[in-house]
C-alpha cells in the first residue's frame, strides 16, 4: 500500500518525480517532514489548480552554481550564527549538575555529508552493486516488521543485517563487524566538543549520552573512547530501551534515572529530537547547529557521489564546527583550493609511476604549494622546486620563438600604460633605447621613442625593430642561457625522464624546458609537462599545445579539448578564470625574474605574502583532514578533474562575484611573470 501512495504521489508525474527528488534528497531532521508537505503541494498544484508545467522536467542546468558569501568567512558567519565560542558554552553548561550529550552530529562526526554514505564504502569492501540503497531498504523493511510486531520503529544492527543477509551472501555476523569497524575507522571528534567535553570532565560534571542509534551501547562507548570522549557516566541508546528521542520518551527515562533534584541540561544537533523533545519533557537544551546547514546554498552536488559527500563532509565538519574563524583567503584555500591539490597531485603521481619518471620538477611559483601538497602524499617520490617562469623561458627562447618573445614582451602588454623604454627594461635590452633615433621603419613612417607609451599603433613598429636588432638581444642573454643550463644540469643529473608540473594554460614552461634541455642543451634527458588546465576557445589561441596533448607530451588534468569540455568552455580567461585558478596557487616566494652568472635574480613579490601564505594554509589543512579521515580508503584519493572543478564552477554564481571578490583583496600583477 504504502508502495503504491509512493508512485501515485512522486513517480506517476515526471516533473513531480523530480522537484520532489531534489528537494528530498539531502535533507534531514525538520526539512525531512516539509519536503512531504512540498510534495503534497505539488500534487494538489498540478492535479487541482492545473499548474500543468510542474509536470515537465525543466532543462538541466549545464552548470551549477551558488550564492556564496562575498563580505565575511563562512566560519565567521556560522559563529555569528551561533553566538557561542568554547568558553562561553562550557560556562553555560557548567550551570547543570548533569549534561546530555547526542552523539552523531554533536560530539562525533563522519566525514561524509550524507551519513548513509559511509554504505559505499561496505559496498566497495563486499564488492556488490548499489549496496548503500540495499542497506538503506534492509533498515526501513526491519523498522517496518518491528512496528508491526511491537508497535515501535526502534531496531537492532543485528536485526538490519538479519534483512540485508537474506538477500545477500553477507552473514549477519560478517556484516555486522565490517560495519562497526568501518564506523570505527571513519568517525572522529568533533573538535569543538572535544575541548567541551574535556573541561567538563576535568571539572567533574556528570556526562551523559542520549543516542538515536540501532548501533549498540558498547559501541557507542567504543566509538567515544577511541576519539577522547572518555568518562561517560551512562549511555542511553534508543534500540536498547524501544524508545527514542524523536518521539521524546527517551527524555522522561533520562529524567526518572537522573533524578528530580538533579539540574540537566542536553546538547544535541537536530532541531526536533535534541531541541523540542527534549524541551517538552522538561529538560533544558543547547543546542549546537548542524554543520551541514549551509551545504545546499554553498556547497557543489554536481559531483560523483562519494567524492562529493567526503568533499562537502571535510568542508562542513572544519568550517561549520565553530571552533576556530578563518580567514576569507584560508577558507578560499581550505573550501577551492584543498580538493583541487590533492586531485591534481594524485594524478599527477600516477602519471608518475605510469611513465616510470625519475623526478617530478614542480615550477615556480604556482609549484610551491603543489610540492608541498605532492610531498605530504607521496615522500617516497622524487621532486624539486625548480626555477622557471614566463619571463624567463621568453628570454631564453628568444631566438627559438621570437614571435613568442615579442607576443610576451610586447604585444600582451599593450594598454597597460607602459612606455617603449619600460618595456626594453623589463626585456633587459636597454641597451637598445638608443638605437631608436637612428632606425627608420621599412613598413611604416612610425617613429618610435623610448617616452612614448605603447599602444596598438605602434606595437607593430616596434616588434620590427626587436626582430631587426635580434641577435644582438640573443646575444645580450648569453650569460643567462649559461647559467641556466647550469641549474639544469644539476637539477636533472642522473634523470632520464622527467615530468614539470605548472598551473597551465598553452603548457609553454614545458615546451619551453624540453625544447631548451633536449634539443639546445643537449641533455641526455627527456621532459614532459603535466598542466591543470589547457587553452580555451576563449584564448586568442586556442589550439598553441593541442599537438602535444594529441602526442601525450602534455597531459591536462582538468580540461582539455579532448575531456571535460563543459569545463574548457566555461574557463574564460577574459572573464578572470585563470587568475582565480593561479591564485589559489599564490605563494609567499619571491618572484623569479631570471638566471645569472652570479645566481638566480627575483623581483619584488607581487602578491601579499600573508594572504598568500594564509590561501596555502587552508590547502594543506584539507588534504591533511582529507587524507587523515580516508587513510584507510586510499581510493577516495582518486578526484577526477571534473570534480576538482567543481567547488570553483559553483562559486561562480551572480557573474563570478565570490571570485571577483578574493581576487580584488589581492594587488595582482598579470603581465609577463
Amino acid at each position: 500500500m504504502r508502495l503504491k501512495i509512493y508512485n501515485a504521489l512522486v513517480n506517476r508525474i515526471p516533473g513531480i518525480a523530480y522537484r520532489y527528488h531534489r528537494f528530498h534528497k539531502e535533507s534531514s531532521g525538520i526539512k525531512k517532514a516539509i519536503s512531504r508537505i512540498y510534495l503534497l503541494w505539488l500534487n494538489f498544484a498540478y492535479y487541482v489548480l492545473f499548474c500543468r508545467f510542474l509536470g515537465k522536467v525543466p532543462d538541466a542546468e549545464v552548470y551549477e552554481t551558488k550564492k556564496v558569501p562575498c563580505n565575511a568567512s563562512e566560519s565567521e558567519l556560522a559563529s555569528r550564527e551561533f553566538g557561542y565560542d568554547v568558553d562561553t558554552f562550557v560556562r553555560k553548561l557548567s550551570e547543570y549538575s548533569v549534561i546530555s550529550f547526542d552523539v552523531f552530529g554533536t560530539l562525533i562526526f563522519r566525514p561524509f555529508s550524507d551519513p548513509a554514505d559511509l554504505f559505499f564504502i561496505l559496498g566497495e569492501r563486499f564488492g556488490i552493486l548499489d549496496f548503500k540503497n540495499k542497506r538503506i531498504l534492509a533498515e526501513r523493511r526491519a523498522r517496518e516488521k518491528k512496528y508491526k510486531k511491537e508497535g515501535h520503529y526502534e531496531v537492532t544492527l543485528k536485526e538490519i543485517w538479519t534483512e540485508l543477509s537474506a538477500v545477500t551472501s553477507i552473514s549477519v555476523d560478517d556484516g555486522m563487524n565490517a560495519e562497526i569497524e568501518t564506523e570505527l575507522d571513519l568517525c572522529f571528534a568533533n573538535p569543538f566538543m572535544f575541548d567541551v567535553w574535556k573541561r567538563l570532565s576535568e571539572a567533574g560534571k556528570k556526562l551523559i549520552i542520549v543516542s538515536d542509534m540501532y548501533m549498540p551501547e558498547s559501541f557507542i562507548g567504543q566509538l567515544l573512547e577511541k576519539n577522547g570522549f572518555a568518562g561517560a557516566e551512562k549511555i542511553y541508546v534508543s534500540c536498547e530501551h524501544n524508545i527514542n528521542k524523536y518521539e521524546g520518551r527517551i527524555y522522561s527515562k533520562v529524567r526518572d534515572e537522573i533524578g528530580s533534584e538533579e539540574k540537566i541540561i542536553h546538547v544535541g544537533d537536530d532541531p526536533r529530537s535534541d531541541v523540542m523533545m527534549a524541551e517538552k519533557a522538561g529538560i533544558d537544551v543547547l543546542h549546537y547547529p548542524q554543520i551541514n546547514r549551509c551545504d545546499l546554498l554553498y556547497r557543489p552536488y554536481d559531483m560523483s557521489a562519494i567524492v562529493g559527500s567526503a568533499y562537502r563532509g571535510i568542508v562542513d565538519s572544519h568550517v561549520y564546527n565553530c571552533l576556530n574563524k578563518y580567514s576569507m583567503e584560508y577558507e578560499y584555500g581550505f573550501i577551492y583550493g584543498g580538493l583541487f591539490a590533492l586531485g591534481y597531485c594524485n594524478f599527477i603521481h600516477e602519471q608518475y609511476v605510469k611513465e616510470n619518471f625519475d623526478k617530478v620538477l614542480f615550477l615556480s611559483r604556482d609549484g610551491d604549494i603543489l610540492k608541498q601538497v605532492y610531498d605530504r602524499l607521496f615522500p617516497e617520490d622524487k621532486t624539486a622546486y625548480a626555477l622557471w617562469s614566463r619571463k624567463a623561458a621568453a628570454k631564453l627562447m628568444a631566438g627559438a620563438d621570437t614571435s613568442d618573445y615579442v607576443r610576451r614582451f610586447i604585444t600582451h602588454r599593450i594598454g597597460e600604460g607602459i612606455t617603449v623604454g619600460a618595456a626594453f627594461d623589463s626585456m633587459e635590452v636597454s641597451f637598445l633605447k638608443d638605437e631608436l633615433s637612428k632606425w627608420t621603419d621599412p613598413a611604416s613612417d612610425v617613429i618610435l621613442n623610448p617616452e612614448d607609451k605603447l599602444t596598438s599603433k605602434n606595437h607593430e613598429a616596434l616588434i620590427r625593430f626587436v626582430i631587426h636588432n635580434r641577435d644582438r638581444i640573443i646575444s645580450s642573454y648569453d650569460e643567462q642561457f649559461a647559467a641556466a643550463k647550469k641549474y639544469y644540469e644539476d637539477i636533472l643529473r642522473g634523470c632520464k625522464k622527467v615530468c614539470s608540473v605548472d598551473i597551465g594554460w598553452a603548457g609553454s614552461g614545458a615546451i619551453s624546458l624540453s625544447y631548451l634541455t633536449e634539443k639546445v642543451w643537449k641533455m641526455p634527458c627527456t621532459v614532459s609537462g603535466i598542466v591543470a588546465g589547457t587553452n580555451t576557445p576563449h584564448n586568442v589561441e586556442p589550439d598553441a599545445s593541442e599537438i602535444f596533448l594529441q602526442s601525450g607530451m602534455l597531459k591536462s588534468y582538468m580540461f582539455s579539448q579532448s575531456h571535460n569540455r563543459d569545463l574548457l568552455k566555461k574557463h574564460d580567461p577574459g572573464k578572470g578564470y585563470n587568475v582565480f585558478w593561479e591564485l589559489l596557487l599564490s605563494s609567499p616566494q619571491a618572484k623569479f625574474s631570471g638566471f645569472y652568472s652570479d645566481g638566480p635574480h627575483f623581483e619584488d613579490s607581487d602578491i601579499d605574502l600573508v594572504k598568500a601564505g594564509e590561501i596555502q594554509k587552508g590547502i594543506l589543512d584539507f588534504v591533511k583532514e582529507y587524507s587523515e579521515k580516508f587513510s584507510k580508503f586510499p581510493y577516495l584519493l582518486h578526484i577526477s578533474g571534473r570534480d576538482a572543478y567543481a567547488p570553483v564552477l559553483a562559486a561562480s554564481g551572480k557573474n563570478e562575484k565570490y571570485l571577483n571578490s578574493l581576487k580584488n583583496r589581492f594587488s595582482l600583477d598579470e603581465g609577463v611573470g
